[in-house]
């Protein structure tokens, strides 16, 4: 399935054609049918990417009569087909053999507990025609997308924040909360917020009920806990290796649940490596691997090809190398700024949007490492949070150093003042969840918040909207909710060991080749919006300083004539472009139509 796209709307109200421009704004996503159903009230639309279950008896909006229940299902459910089992011997009769209809039937059977049960990546809404309510459900790890809206006393929502603006009639103001999270907090914008006051996101592993009046209830229904239990005390650091190759084998093994082929994004790294590893380990053979370079840049080089290209040959890999020149990224930074959902700073995003256009053409589901160094600690400012122990202002002095992009008092110089949020509140949050139950070090503290909320507003949201805008589904084993939890458990200096991730490292040599491990730590590489010069640095000073820009006056113009000044001398802590930062933000209002001053 590609995305779900859904209008709770008041009776006076055309719910259809809300939908309906929705999901001709998501079409990208499900390029293999698409569906509404209306009842005059509730219309839930879809577009389809077939993984499970390819033929009509998969289609979306799914209806079932006897239940009077209708589905619309976003994501997989890995052991669907143990649920069916159970479920069967309840006495469910299917029509079907797709996951979808197994999410429905277990609703039937168990409501909300039906969430627990499930394995996979989701976002879900089932609309009951008896009371007239909607049950709309996120999965643990916030893999599957929720965005929702009022307007004119009608609830929307979608799989994509463009898919609500296209429906019009969306409060389009800048929130200075998720500005403030957005300038400070390394550009990660937490639940519920978004960059709009008039759109809002589900939290992951979190449910909502939507009443026939509009009004809601979210309820939390998972979270990781970290440190370890009582039953694991006793266990050697060779216990904890052999926990967590049998957990990540078993999280590849849950991802390759498709009646498609499934193929692996391949960086070369730890962790695309281990995935392709353990394929092979499980019997997949001709595994179709990809990877993506670019032209260096500023002296730096643009790919990483000798590491993937070691993997693709010792696993006797399909592998699909795919270069890109500089003539071809600059029309695609567009493109993938129209996907965005939100405004993704980090530069990897265009190249995962050009490595899913490729890998389209091949293969419909991928395997892909993301959250790896979130939850095994591949970071470089876990090391020092561990020293920091169970001191709470340690801790988040010490985090802030190294991954806040400016203070408050920077954003200050920077930001308009009418765009202040009065106090720091970035700061005042990453506090607040360091100091909630759950986590008592500050390594845990740490790790508890890049996985659980970090790595769903950052990396997985940019996997998320590159990939299915290509109509490609990514699935992430190192975010299966139980080798999350597993590795929330083990004992951190097992985790930070070998300048991060040692345990997995040691994992790893089980299964792929040595040089590949013990490599430099390396990242997607776009040398050419690291050093914005050229097209791409006039393309920023247009963005940045146009009317537009001026009108919206987000932003103290001569603080933005600084930056120009010197456009690449201003980095984060984190080593991005504080320029590229402000103009990304500029370039994904106007890509979106969303002009006009700001507050």
């Amino acid at each position: 399935m590609c995305g779900q796209i859904s209008t709770v709307q008041a009776p006076h109200g055309d719910a259809k054609a809300a939908v309906e421009a929705m999901s001709k704004a998501m079409a990208g996503r499900g390029p293999d049918g698409d569906g509404i159903i209306d009842d005059g009230r509730v219309a839930l639309g879809h577009q389809r990417l077939a993984v499970i279950d390819l033929g009509e008896t998969g289609a979306q909006p799914m209806h079932d009569p006897d239940m009077r229940m209708t589905i619309v299902l976003n994501g997989a459910i890995y052991n669907y087909e143990e649920l069916r089992e159970e479920l069967h011997g309840r006495g469910h009769t299917f029509h079907s053999s797709s996951d979808t209809e197994v999410v429905l039937k277990a609703f039937a059977e168990w409501r909300e507990k039906a969430l627990e049960k499930f394995q996979g990546m989701f976002a879900l809404a089932i609309h009951e025609e008896e009371s007239g309510r909607v049950f709309i459900a996120r999965d643990r790890m916030g893999v599957r997308p929720v965005y929702f809206a009022e307007v004119d006393g009608a609830f929307r929502f979608a799989s994509t924040l463009p898919a609500l603006l296209a429906a019009g009639g969306i409060d389009t103001r800048i929130d200075p909360v998720a500005l403030n999270h957005y300038m400070t907090f390394h550009a990660v914008v937490p639940s519920p917020f978004t960059m709009l006051q008039g759109v809002r996101k589900l939290p992951p592993a979190t449910y909502m009920w939507v009443e026939t009046d509009g009004s809601q209830t979210q309820t939390q229904y998972w979270q990781p806990l970290y440190g370890t239990g009582e039953d694991k005390a006793d266990w050697s650091e060779t216990d904890w290796q052999d926990a967590i190759y049998d957990s990540l084998r078993e999280a590849v093994r849950r991802r390759l649940a498709a009646d498609v082929p499934v193929g692996v994004l391949l960086s070369g790294g730890l962790d695309s490596s281990l995935i392709v590893g353990l394929m092979d380990e499980l019997g997949q053979k001709d595994i179709e691997t990809f990877s993506i370079g670019f032209e260096s840049f500023g002296g730096e080089e643009g790919d990483e090809f000798k590491y993937s290209d070691v993997i693709a040959e010792h696993f006797k890999t399909n592998h699909h190398q795919l270069r890109i020149s500089t003539d071809r990224m600059l029309p695609a930074l567009d493109e993938a700024i129209g996907v965005m959902s939100e405004p993704m700073v980090s530069h990897d995003a265009v190249a995962f949007y050009l490595l899913s256009q490729e890998v389209a053409k091949h293969v419909k589901v991928v395997q892909s490492g993301q959250g790896a160094d979130e939850v095994f600690a591949g970071y470089h400012w876990y090391p020092p949070m561990y020293e920091a122990g169970d001191d709470v202002e340690a801790a988040l002095a010490s985090y802030q150093q190294s991954f806040f992009d400016r203070s408050y008092e920077e954003m200050g110089q920077l930001v308009s003042p009418q765009f202040m949020t009065g106090s720091d509140v970035s700061t005042e949050y990453v506090d607040a969840h360091f100091r909630s139950p759950g986590a008592t070090t500050g390594i845990d503290r740490a790790l508890r918040i890049d996985t659980t909320i970090m790595a769903v507003d950052d990396p997985v949201k940019r996997v998320d909207n590159m990939t299915m805008a290509a109509g490609l589904e990514a699935r992430m084993p190192f975010l299966d909710h139980d080798l999350v939890q597993l590795a929330a458990e083990c004992p951190a200096e097992y985790k930070t060991a070998q300048e991060g991730k040692g345990i997995l490292k040691e994992v790893g040599r089980r299964v792929i080749p040595s040089e590949v491990i013990d490599r430099p730590k390396g990242y997607f590489p776009v040398p050419a919006l690291k050093h914005l010069q050229g097209p791409y640095l006039e393309k920023v000073r247009e963005a940045i300083s146009g009317q537009v820009a001026r009108d919206r006056g987000l932003f103290q113009p001569a603080a933005v004539e600084a930056l120009l000044e010197a456009p690449n001398d201003n980095l984060t802590p984190l080593r991005g472009n504080r320029l590229w930062q402000i103009a990304l933000l500029e370039l994904w209002l106007q890509n979106h139509g969303i002009t006009g001053p700001a507050a």
